[in-house]
């Protein structure tokens, strides 16, 4: 059975995701007055969604860092061919990868593959696998375990 903090991380990744995604299509002028429509439409009231901030703040202060990173992962792809989807699947789970040690690269990648079930294409689960693969071997730490540094 799973637990009510892994359903409701896994809540506030799907969140983190569509926000992103919505971000990525249109960029607000003014991000917290844009996060306050995007909550107040959401199913729980703002603070069950804290760690979907923290990933959505996270990710978009490092995302010319995490663009960089999938652009030279993505081999033999157009970075501007990548699907809007898969995009901000790909930055919310490098953005965990790379800044969030508590959180172990396997448990990143896995979440972002089921993302990418439940919104994306069959073909996309093959491509961001295949990236977040070639980031957990770069990342030089057990893609297993949380650290503590």
């Amino acid at each position: 059975m799973m637990s009510s903090q892994f359903t409701q991380r896994r809540e506030c990744r799907a969140a983190a995701f569509q926000y992103l995604y919505a971000w990525s299509v249109n960029q607000p002028a003014n991000l917290g007055a844009d996060l306050q429509l995007f909550f107040e439409h959401l199913e729980q009231p703002r603070d069950h969604y804290a760690f979907a901030e923290e990933l959505i703040h996270g990710t978009l202060e490092h995302v010319a860092e995490i663009d960089g990173h999938i652009r030279s992962l993505a081999h033999n792809w157009e970075f501007d061919r990548v699907a809007r989807i898969d995009l901000a699947i790909l930055r919310l789970a490098m953005f965990e990868m790379l800044y969030r040690k508590d959180i172990p690269p396997v448990v990143s990648i896995n979440e972002a593959i089921d993302l990418s079930k439940q919104f994306s294409t069959s073909d996309s689960k093959r491509f961001i696998n295949g990236i977040l693969d070639r980031m957990k071997d770069k990342l030089g730490r057990d893609a297993r375990k949380p650290t503590t540094e």
